[in-house]
C-alpha cells in the first residue's frame, strides 16, 4: 500500500468559513471592520449574521481548500 500524504489547509479559507454540526458551511459578511461610523444601526446588525454557503461549486472549493474542517470541528487535535 502506498504512503498517505497529509494535505495542507489553506489558512485563509479555514479562518473565513466554519462548519456547523449538521455539516453546513457558513460564512460571515465582509466590510465590518472599519469605516462604519455613518452606517445605520440596522445595516450594522446585518453584518453579525452568519450566512450559509449554498453554491455547489463554492462548497466544493472550500472543502478542497480546508479538507480537515469537518473532521476536527468537535475535537481539535492537540498541538
Amino acid at each position: 500500500m502506498g504512503k498517505k500524504y497529509k494535505l495542507k489547509t489553506h489558512k485563509a479559507t479555514a479562518k473565513r468559513f466554519k462548519m456547523t454540526g449538521s455539516g453546513k458551511i457558513v460564512r460571515t459578511k465582509g466590510g465590518k471592520s472599519h469605516l462604519r461610523r455613518r452606517t445605520p444601526r440596522a445595516t450594522k446588525r446585518m453584518f453579525t449574521k452568519m450566512l450559509e454557503v449554498t453554491t455547489p461549486g463554492e462548497k466544493r472549493r472550500i472543502r478542497r481548500l480546508a479538507p480537515y474542517m469537518r473532521r476536527y470541528k468537535a475535537n481539535p487535535p492537540a498541538g
